[in-house]
């Protein structure tokens, strides 16, 4: 680990006692509480999905449904890079910073006059990441801490090589820097940090190519490691303990991180979490997925192969689970449970006010639990096409699967709802607490599966399948278009309220805001904006590439503004980006995403919206060199 020392930067003092503003009686001490009261100011996004409950929700409500027509673009930023850019810009006081796909660099950027780069962090990797990233090269954003008066603000970033690094958020000096993955063996990083407390909680990639799925604690001052739990393996790898699962124990309880295992292929089983997180302080707990086994290929690794395809609630001082729920036991589709979790308190049928965690997933099952204890509250389908289960139990947790649409050895699985890339993917949702309403980007694309047996090998991908992938049967098959989805969604009453079809997957999620609009990005390169009540399309711009982030929003200086990274890629996007036409190739990406060519291009960039493009050039002065003219004379 290196280290830098730096002092303490004039914007964290700054930021530090802007979070205390408005909170009368309130001296928040940890940079915790600092985070909270920052996520409560539509001035900010300090995190992504806005604040802990990850609800990307924003209170801002200038823009509404009767004028969100008039925005217009205000400015917008080039990042220089091609890859496919997911995630989304942080924004904190008066600065804006930005990251991009590999080479990961970050930007910080003047919101005053945002044509001003502040700062460039601009790492040097080696070439060999790119070798054994799995689906294009992206990164899924930043992470902040507000320092605390002896160490600095910070930005903490992940890079695909493996490194996580903190920068001070004044200057863009490296303060730490810490190895977390062995590109060697495949394991690379995607992820967004999530600081919690003093901890930047930090996940991992590589489950097609036989990586070993974990998180990770690190001290957010330091870089120093605190704790590291496991997806598979011992019951002390894993963090289980005498009370995990204790109100569910149907759901399995200790030993089984080894024994729904054949022999050692837990070593190499997967269970990476590359996405996103969510975090309760009442409970302590933070919630995330662990995502595929590996290889993809069920034959080869038989058994229930826990704790893949969990939702885990962990303590976040010690990594210690309280509870762990498996969706897919002994996957066999690859349906990554990495998706996005969001946090509401809603009154179920019988009345009783519950803390809910709401999950779609990759298996086209959207799940709420109890965030407290695990209990199952309900699993919808995402769609009513989602075949390979007929239905969830919810005493038992258990999937009833559909044999017809298994995956075995001597055969080929056909017309399988969802595919690979599931019904949901790693696009970050919102929900709307006034409305009790999630929104979610859906895909809608369905497949072929044919197996077949390979050997591992270190830092080679161990995936033994072969797909061909196609829109549902709601979309255009013969000219594969309508391979995506947006949908309104009531968890209480197991309800769409609203949905429509998309040209293509709507891959990057979406945002909510007070007032009554919500936002998502499109592949083929629109941001769009909706009636959250009724699905009715407001508005929309065409960008200059296609987008697999979500949009947010902040006020800066008495204007709400709208923003959104574009850059088309992502594994939808793969194809593009490395220049592929065999429709099986990029796990079988390309061939469903063949006509996205025809509708954009690669290129990458931050665009910012605000009514009738109102912002910091609207004064023609802002920006300028000189504001003197030197006429000529006669």
């Amino acid at each position: 680990m290196t280290r830098l020392t730096s002092s303490v930067s004039a914007l964290s003092l700054v930021v530090a006692l802007g979070a205390m503003v408005g909170a009368a009686g309130i001296t928040p001490a940890a940079a915790n509480d600092k985070l909270v009261e920052l996520s409560k100011s539509t001035d900010n996004w300090p995190m992504t999905g806005k604040n802990y409950n990850a609800n990307n929700y924003s209170e801002a409500k200038e823009i509404t449904k009767e004028n969100v027509k008039q925005l217009r673009p205000a400015w917008s930023f080039s990042t220089g890079v091609l890859s496919g850019h997911e995630g989304t810009p942080l924004v904190i006081g008066n600065r804006m910073y930005v990251h991009t796909s590999f080479p990961n660099i970050t930007y910080a950027l003047d919101l005053d006059d945002p044509g001003h780069i502040v700062w460039m962090h601009k790492p040097k990797q080696p070439a060999t990441a790119r070798a054994v990233a799995c689906c294009d090269v992206v990164n899924r954003g930043l992470a902040y801490w507000p320092g605390d008066g002896k160490v600095p603000a910070l930005i903490l970033k992940t890079q695909l090589d493996g490194n996580v690094v903190a920068l001070n958020a004044e200057t863009g000096e490296e303060y730490w820097k810490v190895e977390n993955s062995d590109i060697k063996v495949g394991s690379t990083l995607t992820i967004a940090p999530y600081v919690v407390k003093d901890e930047v909680i930090i996940g991992s990639s590589g489950a097609e190519l036989g990586v070993r799925g974990y998180v990770t604690a690190y001290d957010v001052k330091t870089g120093e490691q605190k704790w590291r739990r496991y997806a598979t393996g011992s019951d002390e790898d894993i963090g289980i303990g005498d009370d995990f699962n204790k109100d569910n124990p149907q759901y399995g309880q200790k030993g089984l991180g080894l024994s729904t295992w054949e022999g050692d292929a837990w070593k190499i089983g997967g269970g990476t979490n590359w996405g996103w997180y969510a975090y309760d302080p009442d409970t302590n707990l933070i919630y995330y997925g662990s995502g595929n086994p590996a290889p993809w290929n069920e034959t080869m690794r038989p058994g229930d192969n826990k704790w893949t395809m969990t939702i885990w609630g962990r303590d976040v001082d010690t990594g210690m689970a309280k509870f762990g729920y498996q969706k897919t036991p002994h996957d066999e589709w690859d349906y990554a449970g990495v998706n996005v979790m969001m946090l509401s308190e809603q009154k179920d049928r019988t009345g009783k006010l519950r803390k809910l965690l709401t999950h779609p997933d990759r298996n086209g099952i959207v799940y709420t639990l109890d965030r407290t204890n695990g209990d199952l509250v309900s699993a919808d389908k995402i769609d009513d096409t989602v075949n390979w289960v007929k239905q969830v139990d919810l005493k038992t947790g258990l999937p009833q699967r559909d044999p017809e649409f298994g995956t075995r050895m001597d055969h080929k699985g056909r017309d399988i709802c969802p595919s690979a890339m599931g019904y949901h993917n790693q696009g970050h949702d919102s929900y709307d607490p006034t409305r009790q309403t999630f929104f979610m980007g859906v895909n809608h694309i369905c497949m072929d599966w044919e197996p077949f047996m390979l050997p591992y090998r270190a830092g080679q991908f161990f995936v033994g399948a072969t797909l061909n992938m196609y829109p549902g049967p709601k979309g255009d098959r013969q000219n594969y278009l309508g391979l995506g989805q947006v949908k309104a969604y009531d968890a209480i009453n197991n309800k769409f309220k609203w949905e429509v079809m998309e040209r293509f997957a709507a891959w990057g999620g979406t945002l909510a805001t007070a007032g009554g609009v919500m936002f998502y990005g499109t592949l083929d390169g629109f941001i769009k904006a909706r009636d959250s009540d009724t699905g009715e399309l407001l508005w929309k711009f065409k960008l200059p590439s296609g987008v697999i982030g979500h949009p947010m929003t902040f006020t800066h200086n008495g204007t709400q503004y709208v923003a959104i990274l574009y850059g088309v890629g992502g594994w939808a996007g793969v194809g593009l980006v490395f220049d592929l036409n065999d429709p099986t190739a990029g796990l079988g990406a390309v061939g469903a995403f063949k006509n996205l060519q025809h509708y954009t291009q690669m290129g990458g960039g931050v665009m910012v919206f605000s009514l009738d493009g109102k912002g910091p050039y609207s004064d023609p002065n802002v920006g300028e060199y000189s504001t003197k003219v030197i006429r000529a004379a006669n």
